[in-house]
């Protein structure tokens, strides 16, 4: 089988009988593109003429190339390449798992990157506006503050995934489906939305379900949303970087430092593992080290 048709199998695969998002079908295409393409310099027609020599050397051109990629970059690439051997193991293509003993380097330990409270207030007050594109902005970034929701899964919502009962039915990774309660202030800045500018949009384009749209009546993409949290970050003038993620990290990090039990940030966040829950506990106990070591006179 060539490098190209089994990509495009194990793409299947991954799509119909995994359900996987299309972002992560699509991240898994550009990260088997270029194996297919490293295959290729390399004289390689057929997954059968694969070996371990030959994963461990795109995992070193990855590392060390006139590209060289980050060491979590990597590792990802290198994941996609070893679901790509166990898919044709599996699927009785191939007898050997080639990439099975080509290991992904080893990360660091990366803690997330969440704002203060203050600073998340700033950065929600510089969202502040009359005008139809800021009303909805806010509701947007009061939505992301409030459920800890992905970007993709807040524009992927619809009008009626927001309950009266003052829940959020949120769809995650893999069509999951989790149910988040609205904060006063999000919910508040989502009905004047509701009321005040989406019949606006939605009268400008096609019917569409979606509860963020953009002026001409369509569902507000994600990039648009990067360019939101982009704007307000400026105006905001706040030194730490601003992602989407931030809101959501903020989230789970204000939320545990204010005593939620970890299981519910679980639960709300989507995460299948506490495991990666516990890494915003990590944060606050940072916060609390650097309180104690400026605050106790014989902490240094």
């Amino acid at each position: 089988m060539t490098p190209e048709a089994a990509v495009s199998g194990f793409l299947r695969h991954v799509s119909i009988e995994r359900g996987l998002a299309a972002n992560t079908i699509a991240a898994y295409r550009r990260d088997l593109d270029a194996y297919v393409e490293f295959l290729a310099a390399k004289g390689i027609s057929d997954m059968a003429q694969v070996g371990t020599p030959d994963v461990a050397a795109f995992s070193q051109h990855l590392r060390t190339g006139e590209r060289a990629l980050s060491t979590s970059s990597v590792g990802r690439m290198l994941s996609s390449v070893r679901g790509l051997h166990r898919f044709l193991v599996d699927d009785r293509v191939l007898d050997a798992d080639a990439a099975a003993e080509v290991k992904p380097p080893k990360l660091g330990l990366r803690l997330p990157k969440a704002v203060t409270v203050d600073q998340m207030a700033a950065l929600l007050r510089a969202a502040e506006g009359e005008e139809p594109v800021a009303l909805r902005d806010r509701a947007l970034l009061e939505l992301l503050y409030a459920t800890g929701a992905r970007i993709s899964e807040a524009v992927g919502l619809d009008v009626d995934d927001v309950d009266d009962t003052g829940v959020l039915r949120v769809r995650g990774k893999g069509g999951k489906q989790r149910i988040v309660p609205i904060g006063s202030y999000a919910r508040a800045a989502v009905d004047d939305y509701l009321v005040r500018v989406r019949p606006v949009f939605a009268a400008r384009g096609p019917s569409t379900p979606a509860l963020f749209l953009g002026p001409r009546g369509a569902r507000m993409s994600r990039q648009t949303a990067w360019l939101v949290i982009q704007a307000v970050s400026e105006r905001a003038e706040l030194a730490a970087h601003i992602s989407p993620h931030t809101f959501r990290h903020s989230f789970a990090t204000h939320l545990l430092a204010g005593g939620a039990d970890i299981r519910v940030v679980q639960e709300l966040l989507g995460h299948s593992s506490v495991a990666t829950t516990q890494l915003y506990t990590l944060v606050t106990i940072e916060a609390l080290r650097d309180v104690y070591i400026g605050a106790h006179p014989r902490a240094r």
